[in-house]
């Protein structure tokens, strides 16, 4: 099923996620539909709060940058596809580089954000 994406604005999207367990209620249903929700709006990364679940769950698939990479960054996004329940970085590496990105609940805005080339999850 695909969902609807809140815009900026929402008060939803200021509010700090609750962690959840494996046992979530319909979790993978969640996730599949997640999955829906962003191939169906050309996106690469979808968060929970951004369909209106306050909680510590988000997804990525870089396949698109795959298409046609540009840089070796956009060539390895191409071959990462993720779930991240309850996320915390706790360590960043490599050499700061800048992605022009955008965000589905503020659409046709786009901006450089830099990021480290890795980053660390406890649970990863």
């Amino acid at each position: 099923m695909i969902l609807p994406i809140v815009a900026y604005g929402d008060p939803v999207l200021k509010k700090q996620g609750a962690d959840i367990t494996p046992d979530y209620p319909e979790l993978e249903q969640l996730i599949d539909n997640m999955y829906l929700t962003m191939y169906n709006a050309s996106g690469v990364g979808l968060a929970a709060p951004q369909i209106g679940k306050s909680i510590r769950l988000f997804i990525v698939d870089g396949a698109p940058f795959a298409e046609d990479p540009e840089t070796e960054e956009e060539k390895a996004l191409g071959e990462f596809k993720e779930v991240f329940i309850n996320p915390r970085i706790t360590k960043e590496e490599g050499k700061e580089w800048k992605f022009n990105e955008g965000c589905l609940s503020i659409p046709k805005i786009r901006e450089d954000v830099s990021r480290n080339y890795r980053m660390r999850f406890p649970n990863k």
